[in-house]
């Protein structure tokens, strides 16, 4: 077994293409969203077209709507899925699940959000989970380094533009479930293209995912699989098991369902076979960013992975 870091080595570019088509947003009072094509707004709710079905939202629970598209997208249908927004901001789920796509057409939808992640000792992949810059990776692609740099394909004018982000910071990392947040400070960020988290109950063996990494360097490489468990043990901890090649420079990727959600980060594989590769569960992602308080990372120590609180004085006893 080992994991998917490998030495630092010339990446080939590959053509995804991204895009998110054009739809109106509703923005719900308790945080989360409806995307599609408004079919009739009504004085008592809103009726939208999700694009596999057609949903009715009462008007007390709106707090405003969005018919803004994006540019150069006008007059092409809508088709995406209710999200929802976790409490702490840094991460989306669908509460109503996306229809099932060709791998093909998530390629070009979800490539963008796919980053490679180097270091001076070698290279990794990672994803967008915030349009700010928030990003996940694993934490062996980055142990022991402070020097972090990305490699980002942005569309623009129908063509990928690479562009390189050298200021990132390291937010959160726990070693013992092998997962890092990072955070891209360069100046003039543009919106980078998230990702959504997907939930593992609704996972089953035989389900057909994805994974989108820089294996060997080679960026922006599709590998697609089986899951073959959801429950495969290894050392203590418990991982999914696929068919979709996993090799080194994919560690830190994520992986992909056919409703284009992650469910899982691509960590390691087995060396002495073929289409035997471990991804890290969502729902492990999920608990790591929402406490990840918990696992800061204190920047003005760089030896040390965590932030430890100042251990309690020794409380002074008054003598009688």
């Amino acid at each position: 077994m080992f994991d998917c870091r490998i030495p630092t080595v010339l990446g080939l570019a590959g053509c995804l293409w991204s895009g998110v088509l054009c739809a109106e947003t509703i923005q719900l009072k308790d945080g989360a969203s409806v995307t599609g094509r408004i079919l009739a707004d009504k004085k008592d709710q809103v009726v939208v077209d999700l694009g596999f079905t057609v949903v009715s939202v009462p008007r007390a629970e709106i707090l405003k709507i969005g018919r803004a598209p994006e540019p150069g997208l006008e007059g092409k249908p809508s088709r995406l899925a209710v999200v929802s927004e976790n409490k702490g901001g840094l991460y989306v789920s669908a509460a109503t699940p996306p229809p099932e796509k060709a791998v093909r057409e998530l390629v070009q939808r979800l490539g963008e959000s796919v980053v490679q992640v180097r270091t001076p000792a070698g290279l990794g992949s990672g994803f967008f989970l915030t349009e700010d810059g928030y990003l996940v990776t694993n934490f062996h692609v980055i142990e022991g380094e402070t020097r972090i740099s990305l490699e980002v394909y942005h569309q623009k004018d129908g063509q990928l533009d690479r562009h390189s982000y050298k200021d990132i910071r390291i937010i959160a990392m726990n070693k013992f479930v092998d997962l890092a947040l990072l955070k891209v400070e360069d100046k003039d960020l543009p919106k980078f293209q998230r990702v959504l988290l997907g939930d593992n109950d609704a996972l089953a063996v035989g389900e057909r995912v994805f994974a989108i990494g820089s294996p060997l360097g080679l960026e922006r490489t599709v590998t697609e699989g089986i899951l073959s468990t959801k429950t495969r043990e290894v050392a203590g901890s418990l991982y999914l098991q696929t068919t979709a090649q996993i090799n080194p420079g994919n560690s830190g990727g994520p992986l992909f369902n056919l409703r284009g959600e992650v469910v899982g980060v691509t960590n390691m594989k087995l060396t002495f076979g073929e289409g035997i590769g471990f991804a890290i569960p969502v729902d492990e992602l999920k608990y790591f960013l929402n406490h990840r308080d918990a696992f800061a990372y204190d920047n003005d120590n760089p030896n040390n992975a965590f932030r430890y609180l100042e251990p309690p004085s020794r409380l002074k006893t008054l003598e009688p």
